[in-house]
């Protein structure tokens, strides 16, 4: 595990630890054009605070948006975004790579 990913969940458990309701988003697979390898974490608070990052900016919007629903419901997703989803142009993966991440509810 890189710096980078043990300082994400260093903040994630410092703003849990603090009473804030955190997801922790994590890409689980990618292939072809992907900005971040898979390992790469991001943590969301409810409050809206974001670390680190799952895609250097195209789909973080989307994970934010579907951490809060995991935050929400306290169910797990494991989101598809790729050339072939709906969303491909709108989330900036139409260069034809996919990338998987899975968003949980840190408890």
């Amino acid at each position: 595990m890189s710096d980078h990913v043990e300082d994400v969940l260093s903040t994630a458990a410092g703003w849990r630890a603090a009473g804030e309701q955190v997801a922790i988003a994590t890409v689980t697979e990618t292939w072809g054009s992907s900005p971040r390898p898979a390992g790469s974490q991001m943590a969301v608070t409810k409050s809206g605070r974001m670390a680190g990052s799952v895609s250097g900016g195209c789909i973080e919007g989307a994970v934010a948006e579907a951490a809060m629903k995991t935050l929400d419901s306290g169910i797990p997703q494991l989101l598809d975004f790729g050339v072939t989803h709906e969303r491909a142009w709108e989330v900036g993966l139409a260069c034809g790579g996919k990338v998987k991440v899975f968003v949980e509810k840190l408890s």
